[in-house]
């Protein structure tokens, strides 16, 4: 066998991506280049690895073992990368991490300014709701995750990075009297936006309602923010959101803020990682950077989190 590196690396990317088109892509080859290593792999084993059922490609049990030998190989040969690396005093390698979906409002600009420092390093961000969170640190999948909730079934290392705001919103659309000094009982007379069970925000939602005994009758569920936020716009209903992700509909007016008792809801984002995890290097920069920088990214990005 005379197989390349660089033919294990796009075999890798085809059985992730399922499709040429989409490798070709991510790995910013052309399609014809990427079928011809494809091609060119395959002709080095007897067993194909590949097959195409109506212009679809599906990868064979064959070519998934081969697949993960190939991912092996590729983790050693950028393990030798980042020995060369380390010798000459950078960091290298990847820092993953798993942040609820609110916290892509925050985390970015914390890990700007550290990866324009450290161009060695490679960052893997999943962002997704609480409950996967909390699955990828039981699984010791990620170095850090981001949570704007405590996660009770885990010991967690913990550094507090900003205050969590969460208010009541509505479209403008529906405003009515109804809006002035409103009773929490105002929710069960309207339709209310949930987002996906395991989310945080969706959490602190049924726990308010659930503290103030009211039955809710009208629910839509959606999967992300970002379709709550434009459901909401609509006057589909009131939903209760991280107010760091409506700031911009909010200057336009597509968005208005209804004042109610025990609202706005206060948590903070903290940066969690299991207690007793082995801390590498890479997580040890992360961790010191946050400390010596974190006051001034707030003050820079989040000023009016100094006053929630």
């Amino acid at each position: 066998m005379n197989y390349t590196l660089n033919q294990l690396r796009i075999f890798h990317k085809i059985t992730q991506t399922k499709s040429i088109t989409k490798a070709a892509d991510e790995l910013h080859l052309t399609q014809p280049a990427v079928s011809i290593q494809l091609k060119n792999f395959q002709n080095q084993f007897e067993i194909p690895l590949t097959e195409t059922v109506n212009k679809k490609i599906y990868i064979t049990d064959f070519g998934y073992e081969i697949a993960i030998a190939a991912e092996k190989i590729l983790e050693e040969a950028m393990g030798i990368q980042d020995k060369l690396m380390s010798f000459k005093g950078k960091l290298t390698g990847k820092l993953k991490l798993s942040t609820v979906s609110t916290g892509k409002y925050v985390l970015p600009y914390f890990l700007s300014v550290f990866l324009k420092q450290n161009p060695g390093i490679n960052l893997v961000l999943d962002v997704t709701n609480r409950q996967k969170v909390t699955e990828n640190l039981e699984k010791n999948e990620i170095d850090f995750g981001l949570t704007s909730m405590t996660i009770d079934s885990l010991r967690l290392e913990t550094i507090e990075m900003l205050k969590n705001q969460l208010v009541l919103v509505g479209s403008p659309t529906l405003k009515s009297k109804k809006w002035e000094n409103p009773d929490p009982t105002f929710l069960q007379e309207v339709p209310l936006i949930y987002r996906e069970k395991g989310s945080g925000t969706r959490y602190i939602m049924e726990e308010y309602i659930s503290s103030h005994g009211l039955n809710v009758n009208q629910k839509l569920e959606l999967t992300s923010n970002e379709a709550v936020k434009q459901a909401t716009i609509a006057g589909l209903g009131y939903s209760i959101v991280p107010m760091i992700g409506i700031k911009n509909e909010l200057q336009l007016k597509q968005l208005e803020v209804i004042q109610m008792k025990d609202l706005p809801i206060i948590s903070t984002w903290n940066l969690v990682w299991p207690v007793g995890k082995k801390i590498t290097p890479i997580m040890s920069a992360f961790i010191k950077f946050i400390e010596l920088e974190k006051a001034q990214i707030i003050d820079q990005y989040f000023p009016y989190a100094k006053f929630i």
